[in-house]
């Protein structure tokens, strides 16, 4: 047992916060030097679904004009239907609250399925067309499978495939490396109001759900999505010569820091409060220079240069200072 797990042991003993028999207890158990695989089992399960239908994807590429588009797509749908066979089999049906498999091997077999559903619909509209030029709707249905299986099976890695779908069903690609890439996110001004409606979209839901207790413990991942598409699209359009533009989506990004900055503190999400802090001030330094673009410092040149390592050292103390605050205020 290392030295930090017995003095906190040891801490609760003196709150009476257990009792003598339970410190031994605790004691003797952790001098068994057990330690739980868990964690690094569902990596591996995590992995080998990803390698799993990774390898079907290359399989289809590789040998499309051999084996032929009719079996691929009958062996896709033969493979879907057995995995959902097991899901719903083995599922418990839904409900409102937080969920689980009996046996974790079935969640990623949710996934699996959820993966390969969106292959199949994927695959079939670009073979064979079935919705014709719509091919918003080739996104839209396996998202909303996805919804379906995220919520009747609870399973989050299937709900971020779903509101991935989504965003790409709005016109957007919430990878934060597309989005700095994707020139017309920055061209097509609707394009920004999309991706902010469907940042305040998300932050609706969680609020609707927290009111009727639907899934609660997924409005961390629908907040982390729109925490980053908002904050993303608003940072975009700092840099705008409109003038309208620009102050329009300064309010914007300090509205979104100053709510994600609230409910980081309801939620006890770390995670939040960072990014916040992040997006917040990468806002505040396009704001400052934009301000100080305005101004002549031909005079004073010398000096500003000398103050700039000190205003980024003390974002940093600043920065950790905030980090530390939260987690004790947490704590309590």
């Amino acid at each position: 047992m290392n030295k930090f797990d017995d003095q906190a042991t040891k801490a609760l003993l003196e709150r009476n916060l257990i009792t003598e028999n339970q410190y031994k207890e605790i004691t003797s158990y952790r001098s068994l030097n057990i330690f739980s695989l868990n964690a690094e089992l569902k990596l591996f399960l995590y992995l080998s679904v990803l390698l799993f239908t990774s390898g079907i994807g290359i399989l289809i590429y590789n040998n499309i004009d051999t084996i032929g588009h009719i079996a691929i797509l009958s062996l896709l749908l033969i493979v879907i239907g057995v995995c959902f066979y097991f899901c719903f089999k083995n599922s418990k049906g839904f409900q409102k609250q937080e969920t689980t498999f009996e046996h974790p091997v079935l969640e990623y077999l949710v996934l699996a399925a959820s993966i390969l559903t969106c292959i199949f619909i994927g695959y079939l509209q670009f073979q064979y067309k079935p919705f014709g030029t719509h091919y918003g709707l080739a996104t839209l249905i396996p998202t909303v499978v996805s919804f379906f299986c995220a919520y009747y099976f609870d399973n989050k890695s299937v709900l971020t495939i779903a509101i991935t779908g989504l965003a790409a069903y709005v016109g957007l690609s919430v990878t934060p490396q597309d989005l700095f890439n994707n020139n017309n996110f920055y061209s097509t001004q609707s394009l920004s109001y999309s991706a902010i409606a469907l940042g305040i979209l998300l932050i609706l839901w969680t609020i609707y759900s927290s009111r009727v207790q639907l899934k609660t413990h997924f409005n961390i991942i629908y907040l982390t999505f729109a925490l980053h598409i908002i904050s993303i699209a608003a940072i975009s359009n700092l840099i705008n010569d409109d003038y309208g533009i620009w102050i329009l989506f300064t309010l914007i990004l300090a509205g979104s820091s100053y709510y994600f900055y609230k409910i980081s503190y309801q939620l006890k999400a770390i995670s939040l409060y960072v990014f916040m802090i992040i997006y917040g001030y990468i806002g505040l330094n396009i704001f400052l220079v934009r301000i100080f673009d305005k101004i002549n410092f031909s005079d004073v040149w010398e000096l500003f240069i000398l103050i700039l390592p000190v205003y980024f050292i003390g974002s940093i103390v600043i920065f950790i200072k905030l980090i530390k605050t939260f987690n004790k205020e947490i704590a309590v």
